[in-house]
């Protein structure tokens, strides 16, 4: 029988039969945790595939990039299927992530208990002991559709007639289909790490490993604010009748969208203005501390509550932490020997906190400026010092963190959570990755205002996640209030400027599978003109366009 060559990633050569299965081949490759696909000259292939002639390969797990979305695709099936054989009446919905794992609502006129829940993660953990194969099927679209008529679920029998693809890929466990924005694992045995974690009124959380965690499980930690800001946000949409990604394109489609622009527009201001309202109730707050991930639109977000917070009688001083670097010789370094801008050891904590008290006492302050192209702080010509009626709008990623500002008392302080998510979910049991969302503006803004490419941007872009995971993320719980800078429409304008962008990513790339999938994952979505938006939206702080050129 002819051999073939197959070079791991550890460069070792092995070989193998021809037609053998690269779920077989990965068993002879020494890894801590489950090895959940393949990538051959850079594309993912499922381990189902085949060998058929000589090949570099390198398996992933859920410590990669595409290996965490596989599993968490997974992890929604064989929840799916364990809910379905704990009791046929209940259906679920997987509504947004959250911090370290995601958010679902089942679907019952009861209200279940915390022993229902039990018993249900107990069908999954036999689901996964007993490793079935998820079998991948290719199906013609009218084939799809009339499946998810039968079934009920409309709005994916209307995503699979609007991305008009030639065949749709569907996936079969235990005689239930789906289908998901990924490949999905061999068998359900390599998702053997989650947990279950009730909060009541037939909402749950899962929990997973992320990306950097090495596959170890998060411990749970409860996020009040994050989870009512979302629900605001889907009772907002409830509201307008508009779930799906489906209803916005029928907006789309039909004329009106322009009205919808403008209800999101005047909704991101006014909870904005409630925020301002709440800061001009106490009169001892000297400083609002605004911290977010990247590409959370913290430059527009500052900008509105300082205009709303002039109206009601505030001087607004804005501070960027960012000023505060230390000299770019004297930053610490990362493990890698690079350095680590991401660290609260890269900001002149005690200067900052000299600066901060002296504006406290009435003291004249001048304000440094770092100058990130020779790595050195400059100083501003003139100096500030507070008014009675003055407000310090603090902004950056430490911001939440009670280190950066240890010498200030609490009751100066308001703490203010940044976060985009889009409550419109693509289907009952997909949403609009947060993740997702950020990365897309960042590809737009880092192309129009750095010129960088989409592959410099995701090359670095793992980085900053690994900063928010360690600085911000720890930190959500102390903020005051959350404040949600997603717009639902602006996927449909993100794609008029992305989308080039991702094709252009060529095969050879790393990361020409995550173009790819990014593109999928646009196909949902009706294109919105770029002029629709407002010159002073949110957006703009990433499309460009008036103030923001």
């Amino acid at each position: 029988m002819e051999q073939v060559k197959i070079i791991f990633n550890d460069n070792s050569e092995h070989f193998y039969a021809k037609d053998t299965s690269f779920y077989e081949i990965s068993k002879d490759y020494q890894t801590d945790n489950p090895i959940l696909g393949v990538k051959i000259n850079n594309e993912v292939y499922p381990l189902a595939k085949k060998v058929t002639s000589e090949a570099t390969v390198t398996f992933f797990d859920v410590d990669d990039l595409i290996g965490n979305k596989m599993y968490k695709s997974a992890l929604k099936f064989i929840f799916e299927v364990a809910l379905s054989h704990y009791d046929d009446s209940l259906k679920v919905t997987f509504d947004h992530s959250v911090p370290k794992g995601m958010l679902g609502t089942i679907d019952s006129e009861k209200i279940l208990t915390q022993i229902d829940i039990d018993n249900i993660k107990t069908e999954m953990e036999k689901i996964v002991a007993e490793d079935l194969i998820i079998e991948k099927l290719i199906v013609q679209p009218n084939e799809a559709i009339k499946y998810y008529l039968k079934v009920k679920q409309y709005e994916k029998a209307d995503n699979i007639q609007n991305i008009n693809d030639r065949a749709v890929t569907l996936y079969k466990l235990n005689n239930h289909l789906n289908y998901f924005y990924s490949e999905m694992p061999y068998s359900t045995g390599a998702i053997n790490k989650f947990n279950l974690v009730y909060l009541g009124n037939n909402k749950f959380i899962i929990l997973f490993p992320k990306i950097g965690d090495k596959g170890k499980l998060p411990e749970y930690v409860h996020y009040d604010n994050i989870l009512n800001s979302f629900a605001k946000g889907k009772t907002w949409l409830k509201a307008l009748n508009m779930p799906y990604v489906t209803d916005l394109n029928k907006t789309i489609s039909n004329g009106s969208i322009k009205k919808f622009i403008q209800s999101n527009e005047l909704t991101f201001s006014l909870n904005i203005s409630k925020v301002a309202d709440e800061i001009s109730k106490n009169r001892d707050l000297k400083f609002i501390l605004v911290a977010g991930p990247s590409s959370s639109g913290k430059t527009t977000t500052n900008r509105r509550l300082a205009a709303y917070l002039s109206a009601l009688g505030y001087d607004p001083i804005n501070i960027s932490i960012d000023d505060y670097f230390l000299p770019r010789k004297e930053c610490p370094k990362d493990e890698d020997g690079k350095y680590d801008f991401e660290s609260l050891q890269a900001i002149d904590v005690e200067l900052f906190n000299k600066d901060i008290m002296k504006l406290l006492n009435q003291e004249e302050v001048t304000l440094p400026r770092f100058n990130f192209l020779t790595g050195e702080r400059e100083f501003y010509q003139e100096k500030i010092k507070l008014k009675d009626n003055s407000i310090i709008l603090i902004e950056g990623l430490h911001a939440l963190n009670d280190e950066l500002t240890k010498g200030i008392d609490k009751k100066y302080k308001y703490k203010i959570y940044l976060s985009p998510f889009i409550p419109i979910n693509i289907d009952r049991h997909n949403y609009i990755s947060t993740l997702d969302l950020r990365l897309l503006r960042r590809i737009v803004r880092d192309n129009r205002t750095r010129g960088y490419n989409v592959v410099e941007t995701i090359d670095s872009w793992q980085k900053v996640r690994d900063g928010e995971e360690k600085y911000i993320f720890p930190f959500i719980h102390q903020a005051d209030t959350i404040i949600n800078t997603a717009l639902a429409y602006e996927v449909g304008v993100l794609k008029v400027y992305v989308e080039p962008l991702l094709y252009s990513v060529r095969m050879d790339s790393a990361y020409y599978e995550e173009a790819r999938r990014l593109i999928n994952f646009l196909k949902q979505f009706y294109t919105i003109p770029g002029e629709y938006v407002n010159d002073d939206s949110i957006l703009r702080e990433f499309i460009g366009g008036k103030n923001n050129d």
